[in-house]
């Protein structure tokens, strides 16, 4: 599996994303021409930070205050992969949520409304699909201190928006005393789209790609770069996980504790989680409930199972071996009448050849009551349309 690593030693902006994912190697073409049709030709060169050659991209575009809706129109409209403009749409759909959240109910953006904004969404948006890396793997984030100023006055750093950003993605980051910005919402919002495709251990991986994406600052102590690099683990067509086992026996509890139990384990980052049904001692009827979680989140959800179903003794069965398939997140638009809805397909990979394709249940919900039609009718259609795309895009090749 291919692995998309981000080392935001110094922080991040939108254009070093863009630059960084251009120089491990993704479509130069296909990422100026979805800028172009919101900017014009955008200018790619080679710099020098501090001694490492690096990636700058830059648009030349002026500000603009826009509302959220007229942001999210520009990004309909640029040409680029559906996949690329609906990962861009959820990019300021999070900018927008952590706005409110700090500001409370506006209409407009500010800074990131500006059209050199928008291109670097999308153009980084496209290059990610180009890449389409199987997992995301996100270092802490460099913060700077300090205060600055921007369109609501003057404000601490880092940004309330993007601590909110971070924040609402579990991003880890670092204060590195730099008296700057360092992490811009933008950057920040970037990366918890990104990191939203799933993670990956980094046990044995091999360095496939290095690219440098520069920022606009050229100071003399650091390299304001971020560097990304892509890496590869195990077969190249399947992925190598390591995963714990949790287990408890119960026999006290209600069918509705248990499934409020698993939808509060799978909220909290388990892999997956299943109660099985069993006799128990004295002819008891009972539950095997069974939890599939990543090493580093044992300890916690353990706790929370003991928590949520007042279990004694939860037995751990540590690093079991797992192969998964490789999987991408695509979107697809489902016409319905007059409407169309977006909706996101998870596809599983054998090798090149698309194996599996699935409808996200939440979003062919929402459709199907917006829409006033069975849900099972509404995945059957964006099922038919991912499998469509998935041929289309294999006859462009």
């Amino acid at each position: 599996m291919q692995i998309l690593f981000f080392d935001p030693f110094n922080g991040v902006a939108g254009d070093m994303v863009t630059a960084a994912l251009l120089a491990l190697g993704a479509d130069r073409e296909a990422v100026a021409r979805a800028m172009r049709s919101v900017v014009g030709e955008p200018e790619i060169s080679v710099v020098d930070r501090c001694g490492i050659r690096a990636l700058r991209i830059e648009t030349g575009a002026g500000e603009e205050h826009r509302t959220l809706e007229e942001v999210l129109a520009r990004v309909a409209a640029c040409d680029a992969p559906q996949t690329a403009i609906g990962m861009a749409g959820r990019v300021f759909e999070r900018i927008h949520r952590a706005e409110t959240s700090v500001h409370g109910a506006h209409a407009h953006f500010h800074e990131v409304g500006a059209d050199d904004a928008v291109a670097d969404v999308i153009g980084a948006c496209t290059a990610f699909h180009a890449l389409a890396p199987g997992a995301v793997v996100v270092r802490p984030v460099g913060l700077g201190e300090g205060i600055a100023k921007g369109s609501h006055g003057s404000f601490p750093l880092p940004a309330p928006a993007t601590i909110a950003i971070l924040h609402e993605a579990g991003l880890s980051v670092r204060f590195t005393g730099e008296q700057r910005e360092l992490c811009t919402p933008t950057g920040a919002a970037l990366l918890a789209e990104f990191v939203a495709v799933g993670g990956a251990p980094l046990d044995d991986a091999r360095v496939l790609e290095v690219g440098y994406g520069a920022g606009s600052r050229d100071p003399d102590h650091i390299p304001n770069v971020l560097r990304a690099a892509l890496l590869e683990t195990g077969d190249p067509g399947r992925e190598s996980d390591r995963v714990d086992i949790l287990e408890t026996n119960v026999d006290d509890v209600t069918g509705e504790m248990i499934g409020h139990a698993i939808g509060r384990l799978m909220e909290e980052g388990a892999r997956d989680a299943s109660a099985v049904p069993a006799v128990m001692k004295k002819g008891r009827a009972g539950h095997l409930v069974r939890v599939v979680c990543a090493p580093a989140d044992t300890d916690r959800l353990a706790a929370l199972l003991a928590r949520e179903l007042g279990t004694l003794g939860i037995r751990c069965i540590p690093s079991v071996h797992r192969f998964v398939a490789r999987r991408t997140v695509e979107d697809v638009a489902v016409t319905i009448g007059d409407a169309a809805y977006p909706i996101r397909v998870k596809v599983g990979w054998d090798g090149p050849l698309p194996s599996s394709l699935k409808a996200e249940y939440e979003d062919a919900r929402a459709c199907a009551q917006a829409a006033g039609i069975p849900l099972r009718e509404v995945l059957r259609l964006a099922e038919e349309a991912g499998w469509r795309m998935i041929r289309e895009r294999g006859a462009e090749r």
